[in-house]
């Protein structure tokens, strides 16, 4: 791709999320969002075959009938209070028709279909671009009408999540699918705590992106795309291992790393607010995505590929892609949490 062309479409995602992030008029968010969207779409088809086309129609029609369901309840909002301020959103039909266009563009369940799909069909640095950038723009819009959400929807929407994003990734060989089910997974833990504390949604999200942009940087320098090609990464690059093995610990919540944090905030607000079988049944979904986490653990440092002795040795030679970003983003993404009270602080 040209780097003209690239440098436009980067700026115009940064522009249309920036314009989302800044806006307090209802069109205005929703023009950014279409940005966003339209912006992404050449780097889904920059491999051009067939595969990632299908996943770019995919997206645009999924993405296409969130944006229509969006301007439905705006119009319909802005019928009945003669508002479009994103703070007033009073009316309960409207309240639903957002919930289901932003579900849609999250890819909250049962409008999860389309993640796993559109992820596995694209390279790795779009399917990073799909799971952590395009999520920011939604989250802010459901973050500034957290107060007039349908509580028992949201909850509905993030106990199907957690539920099926778990257990949609256990029997999944493809890496992008695998974390294309974690992120459906991890948006029903935001979504969870969005009415009763928006600030834990956006401390999740942060850890969220950090961990998943360096679980797809290292695949991506590593050329790794399935569990098997793991198996033989450990005779390539033992740090790659080692980072790949700490993030996945740190995606599925255990501690002392820092994916326990949001869980451990989210669980113990939920718990505060008198939701104790909510806050018990999002703990047990968690372990469906720890075991298909610790099945790629065990495919790439607990086993040994089977191989002659010559073919286990490697030349030492120097990488051709920048790996400056890589410790920074591990440190931040499994060590951050003797930091826990300063977020609690700043909750």
């Amino acid at each position: 791709m040209s780097p003209y062309i690239l440098t436009v479409i980067i700026l115009s995602m940064l522009l249309g999320t920036s314009l989302t992030l800044i806006s307090n008029h209802w069109f205005l968010a929703w023009m950014g969002l279409e940005i966003n969207t339209l912006a992404i779409i050449p780097l889904m088809t920059h491999s051009s075959n067939m595969r990632s086309t299908e996943s770019a129609i995919k997206y645009f029609l999924m993405q296409a009938s969130a944006s229509m369901l969006m301007l439905l309840a705006v119009v319909h909002n802005a019928w009945t209070n003669n508002q479009w301020t994103i703070m007033q959103l009073s009316d309960q039909w409207s309240s639903t028709l957002l919930t289901t266009s932003l579900a849609m563009k999250l890819g909250l369940a049962p409008f999860h279909f389309w993640v796993p799909e559109v992820t596995q069909g694209i390279p790795l640095l779009s399917g990073m671009l799909l799971l952590t950038w395009q999520k920011i723009a939604p989250t802010s819009i459901m973050y500034q009408v957290s107060s007039s959400l349908n509580m028992e929807m949201i909850i509905t929407l993030a106990i199907s999540s957690a539920l099926l994003g778990g257990w949609g990734g256990l029997n999944q060989t493809h890496l992008r699918k695998i974390l294309a089910y974690s992120s459906i997974s991890h948006m029903g833990w935001m979504t969870i705590i969005i009415v009763i504390n928006p600030t834990m949604t956006l401390i999740n999200l942060f850890i969220y992106i950090i961990a998943t942009l360096t679980m797809f940087i290292t695949l991506n320098l590593s050329s790794t795309t399935k569990i098997k090609s793991l198996a033989s990464l450990w005779h390539k690059s033992a740090p790659m291992t080692i980072i790949i093995m700490l993030t996945l610990l740190s995606l599925g919540g255990l501690p002392p790393l820092t994916g326990f944090l949001p869980k451990w905030l989210i669980l113990q607000e939920l718990i505060y607010n008198d939701n104790i079988f909510t806050a018990t049944f999002m703990a047990l979904s968690a372990l469906l995505n720890l075991f298909f986490y610790m099945r790629i653990i065990y495919a790439s440092s607990l086993t040994m590929f089977p191989a002659i002795n010559s073919s286990k040795f490697h030349w030492f030679h120097k990488p051709m892609k920048s790996l400056i970003i890589i410790p920074t983003l591990t440190i931040i993404s499994a060590l951050l949490l003797p930091l826990s009270p300063l977020f609690i602080l700043f909750n």
